[in-house]
């Protein structure tokens, strides 16, 4: 449809985008390691209880993680039109309904705290705690959603270093004071779990004044200060809606899935559950190169479909699938040969030691699916096809996740071994259903 760059131009110009983003989700996924393993002092009923709030606390955040789908994409496709006006009303319009859900997100999650990680399948020497993290974490969610959103904007312009300055800074602070109030060093006062929350409070504070000071600067892309007049537009709201309301229903179906998943592993004992949930956290490490892969995919698929260059937006999406796969053997690698002491990182104790082993060598695998399924996906979402990533989400991780951890976990009888299995259907599931897709081209003719 047009020239095609040199493979060395098209490889350069992914990895200036990918980077950042891998190094932010790195980041982010390996500060929740180091509190898993900070938290990790105070014993398995401390990780577990961390662990019980991480579903419910998505739950809450899934209609801020849908629009911010939504601005990226957006955005995205109006950079590769050199429409910045219309980027910026897109952020602007975008700020002020995330600052009217959050009022109401934020009261609900830490009234109804009680309930809601009783459901999320506490137990006695875990509810306590956990209660408490949670209405810390989503009573000051402000702070957080703010970030994300314009960190949203800027990656679809493909500013991705900004989101990754402001998520180092905020990590830092965040283990920083989580040395400081976690285990009352240096005179601070000992919290335990809820310093833990509080660190992380803390970190989404400075990253959110870090990003409110990115867009207005004048003379870039995403300025808030350009736009003159406060208002919804029709244009803007449309694509908002049809977006949005596609990838909220995918959250849903997402939360649904792994909030009844982690209810099944719960049951199986505070041990079992606290395994799964160190399993969880190395995972997500392995998820970090696939999501920032898979924000890079965003971001070029949505400037090249701008661009009326279909082409290019397959050639994007198929050079950000091949790096994941590299990602996925280098960690299948260490997964395999260090797996039993990377766990005794978090814990010395032997059953959870045990279990870890069994976990490792199930993610040798699964990160290959895991990793090569959310490139897709981004590639989808870049595009603005997402319903059908709605439709993967409501099949393989409502349905496919829970019904087979069930089955393998309880009725045959195969423990936390089978809540893995059952995740690993899960991630084949998805892989199959976004590979047909993005082979299709269908996904190319969505406008937005």
């Amino acid at each position: 449809m047009g020239e095609i760059p040199s493979e060395k131009s098209i490889l350069k110009k992914t990895l200036q985008i990918a980077w950042p983003s891998i190094t932010e989700s790195f980041l982010v996924s390996l500060v929740g390691m180091i509190d898993t393993m900070m938290v990790g002092g105070l014993g398995s009923p401390a990780i577990a209880a961390v662990g019980l709030t991480t579903q419910p606390k998505f739950v809450g955040l899934a209609i801020f993680m849908s629009l911010n789908v939504a601005v990226s994409a957006i955005v995205a496709r109006r950079k590769g039109e050199g429409d910045s006006k219309s980027a910026n009303s897109v952020l602007v319009q975008s700020i002020l309904i995330t600052l009217a859900l959050t009022a109401i997100v934020s009261i609900l999650c830490v009234v109804f705290a009680d309930p809601i990680i009783r459901l999320a399948g506490s137990a006695e020497d875990t509810h306590e705690e956990a209660v408490a993290y949670f209405k810390i974490i989503m009573g000051a969610m402000v702070f957080n959603v703010l970030s994300l959103v314009i960190n949203a904007a800027q990656r679809g312009a493909g500013n991705t270093k900004i989101a990754m300055r402001t998520n180092i800074v905020s990590n830092v602070i965040n283990v920083i004071f989580n040395y400081f109030l976690i285990g009352g060093n240096f005179g601070f006062p000992k919290l335990g779990v809820s310093g833990a929350a509080i660190a992380t409070v803390l970190g989404t504070v400075v990253a959110c004044i870090m990003s409110i000071v990115s867009v207005l600067h004048q003379g870039q892309f995403i300025c808030i200060r350009s736009v003159e007049k406060i208002r919804f537009d029709k244009r803007s709201l449309k694509a908002i809606l049809n977006i949005g309301s596609s990838t909220l229903a995918e959250q849903i179906f997402l939360r649904i899935g792994f909030l009844t998943y982690s209810i099944i592993v719960a049951r199986l004992g505070t041990s079992a559950f606290a395994a799964h949930q160190i399993g969880m956290n190395l995972m997500s490490i392995s998820f970090s190169f696939g999501d920032g892969l898979s924000v890079a995919s965003v971001t070029l698929v949505g400037q090249s479909l701008g661009e009326k260059r279909e082409d290019l937006a397959r050639i994007y999406g198929s050079v950000c699938q091949r790096l994941g796969i590299l990602f996925a053997l280098a960690l299948s690698i260490i997964f395999i040969f260090l797996g039993r002491q990377i766990f005794m990182m978090f814990t010395d104790e032997t059953p959870i030691l045990d279990d870890g082993v069994m976990i490792m060598r199930m993610m040798t695998i699964v990160v290959f699916l895991q990793i090569s399924q959310v490139v897709y996906s981004g590639c989808l979402r870049g595009s603005g096809d997402t319903r059908y990533t709605a439709l993967v989400s409501l099949i393989s991780v409502a349905m496919v996740r829970p019904g087979f951890g069930w089955l393998f976990c309880y009725p045959l009888g195969l423990g936390l071994f089978g809540a893995w299995l059952g995740l690993a259907v899960d991630q084949m599931v998805r892989f199959i259903m976004t590979y047909i897709r993005f082979k299709s081209g269908k996904w190319t003719k969505i406008q937005v």
